[in-house]
């Protein structure tokens, strides 16, 4: 089961913005990315909380006629057409799309022209960056050379293939369905097609020992992507591993445990010249980080299309900046546009203070750190204390700079509490 939505104001039918959210005069032009979320799976892993659904689920829901994946570009195009009207009404239209994530569930389950469908449609409203990076999550099962051909010729940069572990055992725990010997296939398919290649991990599964993480790096290593996620698994309420876990059936993640995994992934990475850049993401060079998700650390306007998906809009000519998120079924979603109405369920203003402070808890994590004077006088006041502990970096601070250690990295939460008072 997805999480529940949080809590915020119903916004108009219409969509329409506050008019407080007109850029300041004179403020320079803002990066844009769009998220894409395709809430569609094969089948729901027992550890995942995100807003997915299978095909089988949305038939029995509606009664055998349709699971809602034909149609879906068409849908999401109605919900840019909306966007397009919105930000034009408040003088923030986007002097172009920076970079293009699509995410989910599995975005690769539909057919590779929706997808090259929905980033054409991105592209004639409002135009892509020169270089602009295109990025669809898939399963390592859920493509063909000629698919991915596709998506490059369709303008797509790059491929993050959720591999996750090269054990079986840990998969199964996982419940991934893919073979581990698919995966340096997937790669080798991406690599033909000119696409750039990310692999997401996950670490801290129920009976994986130090050993069976290690073959996972590996693994990796041998792949020579450019770009690799790990992640500790989180058992997220609602969930088919919670009752697990809840049950006796198999063992919480341990703390401990995890932090060894994680520096043991440093190690094996930083080794074979993957260099972290965020505390969960490490990339073979500058340029092959992923733009995207340092979007979203930098505080950049993005707007996310589809069930569920959330958006942000940065500062305007107050310091306020305003964040929504839209309804999570997908039918739901597409009754909304349909009806002319914004597919919206709920958002929050945020104050001045509150974007600083979200400013500290994202700038944070990456690798070039978050100057100091972001950071109000409590937390300038625990600089020198983060540093005697080893979790800001000494030089770092002397310049100016909040940038966490390794130790740092594993207690960022620490961290930010004490920098943000």
């Amino acid at each position: 089961m997805s999480p529940a939505l949080p809590e915020g104001a119903a916004p108009p039918p219409d969509g329409t913005f506050p008019d407080w959210l007109r850029p300041s005069t004179g403020a320079g032009p803002r990066g844009f990315g769009v998220y894409l979320h395709v809430p569609f799976c094969t089948v729901r892993c027992g550890y995942c909380d995100f807003n997915t659904y299978t095909a089988a689920e949305l038939l029995a829901e509606a009664g055998g006629r349709s699971a809602g994946h034909e149609r879906y570009a068409e849908t999401v195009a109605r919900e840019v057409d909306l966007a397009a009207r919105t930000l034009d009404a408040v003088g923030r239209t986007p002097r172009e799309v920076a970079t293009v994530f699509l995410g989910g569930g599995t975005p690769t389950v539909l057919p590779a022209g929706d997808l090259v469908a929905m980033v054409d449609r991105l592209r004639g409203t409002w135009g892509l960056a020169a270089g602009a990076e295109v990025t669809t999550e898939a399963n390592p099962d859920s493509v063909t050379p000629d698919s991915l051909a596709e998506l490059a010729a369709g303008g797509f940069t790059r491929v993050s293939f959720g591999m996750q572990s090269a054990v079986p055992h840990v998969l199964a725990t996982l419940e991934r369905t893919h073979d581990p010997d698919r995966v340096p296939q997937a790669v080798a398919w991406a690599r033909e097609a000119g696409l750039a290649v990310s692999l997401d991990l996950i670490y801290g599964t129920p009976g994986e020992s130090l050993a069976d993480w290690r073959r996972s790096l590996d693994a990796v290593v041998a792949c020579d992507v450019d770009h690799v996620s790990a992640y500790a698994l989180t058992v997220e309420q609602g969930t088919r591993m919670a009752v697990q876990v809840r049950r006796g059936l198999i063992p919480a993640p341990d703390l401990d445990d995890q932090a060894a995994k994680y520096e043991l992934a440093d190690d094996v990475l930083g080794a074979a010249g993957l260099r972290w850049y965020e505390i969960s993401n490490w990339a073979r060079e500058p340029g092959a980080a992923c733009r995207h998700n340092v979007g979203y650390w930098r505080g950049d306007d993005w707007w996310g299309f589809g069930p569920g998906a959330h958006s942000h809009l940065g500062e305007g000519r107050d310091g306020r900046a305003l964040r929504w998120w839209n309804v999570k079924h997908p039918r739901a979603y597409a009754d909304r546009l349909g009806a002319g109405l914004t597919p919206a369920a709920g958002r929050e203003e945020l104050a001045p203070q509150e974007v600083r402070l979200e400013r500290v808890m994202l700038g944070v994590r990456l690798r070039g750190g978050l100057p100091l004077a972001d950071v109000g006088p409590a937390g300038r006041a625990a600089v020198a204390g983060l540093v005697a502990d080893g979790l800001l970096d000494a030089r770092a601070a002397g310049a100016g700079s909040a940038v966490l250690t390794r130790r740092g990295r594993l207690l960022a939460d620490t961290v930010v509490r004490d920098l943000t008072g």
